[in-house]
């Protein structure tokens, strides 16, 4: 797993976000909600979490990752009841979508630190 590819794919979220705002389409919340359905999900629930779960680096990224994914899906929530205006503030700075942003990458890149090059 390529931590640093995984935290750009995470920041990435919010143009995915956005787009869908603007051209107005439907979301799988369901999707954007879950934890275990993105690469670095799939990563952390099995072999991260086989190898490193004993570390705090790991516990911490799996409940930033978790959190993050939380918020995208109230983002696409909204997207989905049209509410177009609501989700595009909620990808504002100082939000809950963007402090989740900025902590799960933060804690890649923690976790990264902690395992150093045997990911």
């Amino acid at each position: 797993m390529d931590l640093t590819q995984a935290a750009q794919a995470h920041a990435e979220w919010k143009v995915k976000l956005r787009m869908a705002i603007a051209k107005k389409e439907q979301m799988d919340v369901r999707t954007v909600s879950a934890d275990n359905c993105c690469p670095l999900g799939q990563w952390l629930h099995g072999e991260a979490k086989t190898r490193w779960s004993q570390l705090p680096a790991y516990k911490d990224v799996v409940t930033k990752h978790a959190a993050f994914h939380r918020e995208a899906g109230a983002v696409a929530t909204a997207i989905n009841q049209g509410l177009y205006s609501k989700a595009e503030g909620m990808l504002g700075a100082g939000t809950p979508y963007a402090n989740a942003t900025s902590a799960v990458g933060s804690a890649i890149l923690g976790l990264k630190k902690d395992v150093g090059s045997t990911v």
